[in-house]
């Protein structure tokens, strides 16, 4: 579809997919997303939004998520040594509303400092860059962990998908999803790590949303380079969006290249270190998650790293083998 520069039009939210960021994305620009009448305030409360970074290489994987549900604010970074079988986990949870996401990426901040944690955060698209610097502190069970990456979202490396999903009448979600080069440094455990953009890549997600009181989700995804050395990645989700067979946020990446894929059904047995299967109807997407770490699991949330086998087939046709593939699944049922 052509660039637009919103998702909402008169009042009225616009569904769809698009390969450019839109200019703004204000949801409470919407005139009536519930039935009823709500001020302005309490819409505002109702609508959640974060922002997550993953990156991977030959030796590390680190995901990043700041997100504001307006009843609290939370951070949350996994760091996996999958050389040295060392892992570094971090969570922050401080109520209230705060870290209000920008509604632009094209040239925005977020920065946060507090007491162990200090994170910023600079959307550029307009330079064909976002950018992540975050501060952890040591604390006598933790080592401190330092980063910075440098997000490489020129359209030649990294063709985004964005979508904006129906729920429920005027409710929408948003999601930008880009599969991209990352370059920079990270310090942890005393070692200082170097991250080029020839082998590291990495996943930079924004979404916004008029979600359901309960909110479920199931996400897998993981990014690498195949067996011709292309730079590929996949970013798959069971949410609670209607019509995902017209539209939803399924996509592969091979060589910067999008491919929107179709809705799949993700099965996970009762066991959840058992292998998840991931498929759909129209023989795109074909894979097996298979759970070997933890990075935190609680009576809400499952999110293990573990092994992607299988294949997924591009606009093209053809079959991208996927063979041990590191990457994470996660699985989300609770109350927002």
């Amino acid at each position: 579809m052509p660039p637009r520069a919103s998702p909402i039009e008169d009042g009225c939210p616009v569904l769809g997919t698009w390969d450019r960021a839109f200019e703004k994305v204000d949801l409470l620009e919407i005139r009536k997303p519930y039935r009823y009448y709500l001020p302005r305030w309490i819409r505002n409360r109702l609508i959640k939004e974060w922002v997550s970074f993953c990156i991977q290489d030959e030796q590390f994987f680190l995901k990043v998520v700041f997100s504001n549900v307006k009843l609290y604010r939370a951070a949350q970074i996994t760091l996996y040594d999958k050389k040295n079988n060392e892992k570094f986990f971090f969570k922050k949870i401080k109520p209230g509303t705060g870290w209000n996401l920008p509604n632009s990426l094209a040239n925005s901040s977020l920065d946060s400092h507090s007491s162990n944690l200090y994170f910023r955060i600079h959307n550029w698209l307009d330079v064909d860059t976002v950018k992540l610097d975050i501060n952890v502190e040591a604390t006598s069970r933790r080592p401190s962990l330092t980063a910075h990456l440098s997000y490489n979202i020129s359209r030649q490396d990294a063709v985004p998908m964005v979508v904006s999903l129906g729920i429920t009448g005027h409710r929408i979600m948003y999601a930008y999803k880009a599969c991209t080069p990352v370059r920079g440094e990270m310090v942890f455990n005393g070692q200082r790590i170097s991250l080029k953009q020839d082998n590291c890549s990495g996943f930079f997600c924004d979404y916004k949303g008029f979600f359901s009181h309960r909110f479920e989700s199931t996400i897998c995804f993981a990014m690498g380079l195949d067996e011709k050395n292309r730079r590929f990645g996949f970013h798959i989700a069971e949410n609670q969006a209607s019509k995902a067979n017209k539209s939803n946020e399924n996509a592969l990446w091979v060589n910067g290249l999008l491919t929107p894929l179709p809705p799949v059904l993700i099965t996970i047995p009762n066991n959840p270190d058992g292998e998840w299967v991931i498929q759909d109807l129209e023989g795109m997407v074909d894979l097996t998650f298979t759970p070997k770490e933890q990075s935190f699991t609680n009576a809400e949330s499952n999110a293990p790293l573990g092994y992607y086998n299988g294949m997924l087939v591009n606009s093209e046709g053809e079959q991208i083998q996927i063979k041990n593939l590191y990457g994470m699944g996660e699985k989300f049922n609770f109350r927002v």
